[in-house]
């Protein structure tokens, strides 16, 4: 998602980092998974309109104006982590002006391991926007993909523009974040509300005021094509990928705008392009509410249960977190290890969101509600939160939710223009998720108030001519709904849709040898899996 808890699928990790998810120690990236885009079915503007729109592929042949950028040679360094080489790339800040400056991108690699022939250079993306592809490459993808494709494969990530080590976008220090995610994003009266916005427009000014240069120039549309730079510098004629969560659009784009320079690209947890930023809340809404369905279910099979015993039914464990959630709006309770700090609704909220990335997440989840609930302890929830956020124990915040706001801010117009559509919109919130709703679509609100115009729109991605795209969807991803990922392959002219049936967010990696398989045939062999080949 876009900001505070109302994940626009970023973890991106999606996210997950496979060793973890995206939650405490395992919840490296979560958040690192917003999602940005919108849902499937007939795609609809917030004015009701039919988006009719295509990206359209740039020309074959490169302006002489980017002749510099595509010419340019690497300089490997040693990283500091063993086996991994790094290097800075250098893109136009603004491609319709590549004279006016440029951004200095992180790029990393892992050569590979085999002795076979090699296939060329895969590129790697976790997700965000604002997920570091970096660290997702040296602490899971570099060492964690199938011994196989390492073998075959360069390994390669680059942290698009304002993430992490590219130029990132700054907004608000340590103690300022801290303050802007305790804030109430459920407000009971106009004092909240007037709080809610203050606090967006805080954020908004910061990012402004601290990263005017860039903020222009994070889209999506830019950096896909700082990745088709990345793939002529690294020597290659087509670019492989295997894009998470916000990686698929990234990858959608690339697609759209470069169809005949597409080699082997998987979109796992696929987003859809071709819909407004209120609708891709609200399908986001809903599938948050599914992936709580199920973790309900599984809950009160459990002993340990602090939301209802066996037999309770979903509708009555959300009521159960609901009424918690009240409670701790009028009385926060305290976070136990994490000193002076407590909990509150919003980063209790947070931290359930958090969870429901990745089932195996779900026990953490059960024990950090019952200590909350049942010991007033608060620590294992805040703990869930400042992993989805990620804060480090000092209190430090990577940039991932300021790069988040701004790519999303940028790409799309915002959901909703100020209070009073939020409060129109709220029924429909609600009815997408009785438990998550409220929040979401007041969470929505972050984009209003930003420094600068959004220079992206709703489209569609066709990507003709493109060599077959594996588009992955989850039937229960909470972050990227499988609607989405059915709209996309029906979108690309080449896409084979490939259905995991079960939880959390994304498909790849995550145990399932029927996916596993078909991603891993397809990256060493070219073989795409047969239309609508369906795995659990």
């Amino acid at each position: 998602m876009c900001t505070r808890p109302a994940p626009r699928s970023r973890r991106t990790p999606g996210s997950r980092t496979r060793t973890t998810a995206r939650l405490t120690a395992t919840l490296l990236t979560a958040a690192a998974l917003l999602v940005s885009a919108c849902s499937a079915g007939n795609p609809a503007a917030s004015a009701g309109g039919t988006v009719e729109a295509a990206l359209a592929a740039l020309p074959r042949s490169t302006p002489s104006t980017l002749t510099p950028y595509y010419g340019q040679r690497l300089r490997w360094r040693d990283c500091g982590v063993p086996g991994f080489e790094c290097a800075t790339m250098k893109a136009p800040l603004d491609y319709a002006d590549p004279g006016a400056g440029s951004v200095r991108l992180a790029v990393a690699r892992k050569k590979a391991t085999g002795t076979g022939r090699p296939i060329g250079s895969l590129l790697v993306n976790p997700g965000g926007p604002g997920g570091s592809a970096v660290d997702y490459l040296q602490r899971y993808a570099g060492i964690g993909y199938p011994a196989a494709v390492r073998a075959r494969y360069d390994m390669v990530a680059m942290d698009p523009r304002g993430v992490a080590r590219s130029e990132p976008v700054q907004c608000l220090d340590g103690r300022q974040m801290d303050a802007y995610t305790q804030t109430d994003q459920t407000p009971d009266d106009q004092r909240e509300q007037d709080a809610l916005v203050a606090a967006d427009r805080k954020f908004a000014e910061s990012c402004g005021a601290h990263s005017a240069r860039l903020l222009r120039h994070v889209s999506t549309l830019e950096a896909a094509r700082d990745m088709d730079i990345l793939r002529a510098v690294l020597g290659d004629r087509r670019l492989n990928y295997v894009g998470a969560s916000y990686g698929t659009l990234l990858g959608a784009t690339y697609a759209g705008l470069y169809p005949g320079r597409v080699g082997r690209m998987v979109l796992d947890g696929a987003m859809d392009p071709s819909l407004d930023a209120r609708r891709l809340n609200l399908d986001q809404t809903a599938g948050f509410e599914t992936a709580f369905q199920a973790f309900a279910k599984d809950c009160v099979r459990h002993d340990d249960c602090p939301l209802g015993a066996k037999g309770t039914t979903p509708a009555r464990v959300g009521d159960h977190l609901k009424a918690f959630f009240r409670a701790l709006d009028a009385h926060p309770i305290p976070a136990g290890g994490a000193g002076s700090r407590k909990l509150g609704e919003a980063p209790a909220t947070t931290g359930v969101i958090a969870a429901m990335y990745d089932e195996a997440s779900w026990g953490q989840l059960r024990a950090a509600l019952t200590s909350a609930m049942k010991e007033h302890d608060g620590a294992g929830l805040l703990a869930l939160s400042d992993s989805y956020y990620e804060r480090d124990p000092n209190g430090r915040y990577s940039n991932l939710m300021m790069a988040n706001a701004a790519v999303n801010c940028l790409d799309l117009p915002p959901a909703f223009t100020g209070p009073d559509e939020v409060r129109k919109a709220l029924p429909a919130f609600e009815k997408a998720s009785p438990v998550f709703g409220a929040g979401m679509a007041w969470t929505s609100l972050n984009c209003a108030y930003w420094p600068v115009r959004a220079t992206g729109e709703p489209h569609r991605v066709k990507a003709e001519g493109a060599a077959p795209i594996v588009v992955v969807g989850t039937v229960r991803d909470p972050a990227t709904p499988y609607r989405w990922a059915k709209s996309l392959a029906g979108q690309l002219g080449s896409a084979r849709l490939l259905t995991y049936d079960g939880d959390g967010h994304t498909a790849y990696g995550r145990g399932s040898s029927c996916i596993d398989t078909a991603i891993d045939t397809y990256l060493l062999r070219g073989t795409p899996p047969t239309t609508g080949k369906r795995c659990s």
